[in-house]
């Protein structure tokens, strides 16, 4: 299945409550201490370069493959890649996203 039918899914289905044991090591968003300027909807603006990264990662294609769509080296993809996550405050591509995805940029 494709990461971007996953992604999808996920938005889709975020109103569903998880089995509990699912759960446990998360931590709900409202016990998070808050930053100053950073929430769930804080200002951030993305090139439109960046969003067609993101796009292309949501489509599950490997780092080089999205490289050479790009027309990027597959170092110079991760370390955008790895930014784009810095500025959205995320972990992982795949957060990077699901923000994108909620927000319909792709």
């Amino acid at each position: 299945m494709e990461q971007a039918t996953l992604v999808r899914r996920t938005v889709e289905d975020q109103g569903v409550p998880q089995a509990r044991e699912h759960r446990e090591n998360v931590v709900p968003l409202q016990s998070r201490p808050r930053e100053v300027g950073v929430g769930p909807y804080a200002p951030v603006e993305l090139s439109h370069e960046e969003i067609e990264l993101l796009a292309e990662i949501a489509t599950g294609v490997t780092t080089e493959v999205a490289a050479r769509h790009l027309e990027l080296s597959a170092r110079t993809l991760r370390r955008r890649i790895r930014n784009i996550c810095d500025v959205l405050g995320v972990n992982t591509p795949i957060e990077a996203v699901v923000w994108a995805a909620r927000r319909q940029l792709i």
